[in-house]
């Protein structure tokens, strides 16, 4: 694609790859067929090589409206298109830079201003969020249908195992995860703990950052990512064989630190080796024997069929498609058939809040394409889709991991 960048961008390094990755794109419209809004709207621009276009037009200088920033923002940023796209073009990372200097060219109004900073104080802070669910959890019973249906139920947390190995593994808590389903890091540390290996936490570091980066405060999402990466670094320095990530959003992101940091100089060659070291969970576990687990559910079975749903953080941007139900099905598991499992389920982190008809409509495309085979349960790898679904799901949605746990014990 031939480009024409205004001189008002010459000077900013972002901008430099933002008109390479637009270079690499030859307009063929393959990642039409499995971008979700495109197949919704029918709209070229709401398909990825529409957008493509509504960026090269910002970054050319020409004119821009509150019209383009709805096409944009309608974007789930799933990155199905980049999984399909034959020229592996970088549309993730330039719908991010495309996003930011719209919003510096053409702020939004104050509403939306204040909804996002709402968003922003609130989700990447877990003793923030966490009271505050506390308290929705505490009024659940007299709240209106539509309000309780988003407010999950408060989760018993589990015992954390006392055992100590040689072998040690970072985990990042997160945000919203630790107050929403504790038992998701705490099952994941019980059956490593069943693996010969001890899950650490790192009590200062915190939200990965996407949230912040992903709704354009990118300083602050950069000044989250230093964050986890000082919090980090002590274990590091130890030994710590991986950063062990539940959440495949977060898992995402972590795994971009290296790249998003490569011009820092205080932090390039820390940031690149956190990256390094990132793990979803479900790679490390295909990289161990599980013949531990597997005596575990032989003996005590909880293996009833149930659908996985792999999240587009899990199969588009870290292309781990395959890996998790590879997993249980080693393990016993009887998977139930699914359809159109590159297709976003409506969460992708803000999403649902701000884009709420589009995502309600994904939503229930995804749980009929997930209910096909009569599931008894759902399971998931990411803190987002999982609540996402949960609101209206028929059946239990959980986290792979807590299923594994609950049949090894």
């Amino acid at each position: 694609m031939k480009t024409n960048i205004h001189e008002q961008f010459k000077t900013n390094p972002d901008i430099n790859e933002a008109e390479a990755i637009l270079r690499s794109c030859v307009h063929c419209g393959f990642c039409t067929a499995t971008c979700p809004t495109y197949q919704q709207l029918f709209d070229e621009r709401d398909g990825p090589r529409g957008r493509i276009y509504l960026i090269k037009q910002l970054l050319e200088g020409g004119e821009v409206t509150e019209l383009t920033r709805t096409h944009l923002d309608r974007c789930l940023t799933c990155r199905s298109c980049e999984t399909t796209c034959p020229s592996g073009v970088q549309y993730g990372r330039l719908l991010d830079i495309g996003r930011a200097v719209l919003e510096e060219k053409l702020p939004r109004n104050t509403t939306q201003q204040l909804i996002r900073w709402l968003l922003r104080q609130v989700l990447p802070y877990k003793r923030r969020f966490g009271p505050l669910l506390k308290l929705g959890q505490l009024f659940r019973p007299i709240l209106p249908g539509s309000i309780k249906k988003k407010i999950p139920n408060r989760q018993k947390p589990l015992a954390w195992p006392v055992n100590s190995h040689e072998r040690v593994m970072l985990t990042l808590e997160g945000c919203a995860q630790p107050g929403a389903t504790p038992n998701t890091h705490i099952a994941s540390a019980r059956v490593l703990d069943k693996l010969g290996i001890t899950l650490v936490t790192a009590p200062s570091a915190g939200c990965c950052g996407a949230v912040d980066y992903h709704l354009s405060a990118q300083e602050q999402g950069l000044n989250s990512f230093k964050r986890n990466i000082d919090a980090w670094w002590p274990a590091i320095e130890q030994g710590a064989e991986a950063i062990v990530i539940t959440a495949s959003g977060c898992g995402a992101m972590v795994k971009e630190y290296g790249h998003l940091l490569s011009a820092d100089p205080e932090y390039a060659a820390k940031a690149l080796r956190v990256s390094e070291l990132a793990k979803d969970l479900s790679e490390v576990l295909m990289a161990e024997d599980l013949s531990t687990l597997k005596t575990s559910l032989n003996s005590n079975p909880d293996t009833k069929k149930l659908a996985f749903h792999c999240p587009c953080t899990l199969q588009h941007a870290q292309q781990l498609s395959g890996v998790v139900e590879s997993i249980l099905q080693e393990l016993g598991f009887d998977l139930a058939q699914t359809r159109e499992k590159h297709i976003c389920c409506g969460s992708s982190g803000t999403y649902s809040i701000l884009q709420p008809k589009m995502s309600q409509q994904l939503l229930k495309n995804k749980l009929s394409a997930l209910s096909i085979d009569n599931p008894s349960q759902i399971a998931t790898a990411n803190i987002g889709c999982q609540l996402h679904l949960a609101t209206q799901s028929e059946v239990p949605v959980y986290h792979w991991i807590e299923l594994v746990d609950r049949a090894c014990q």
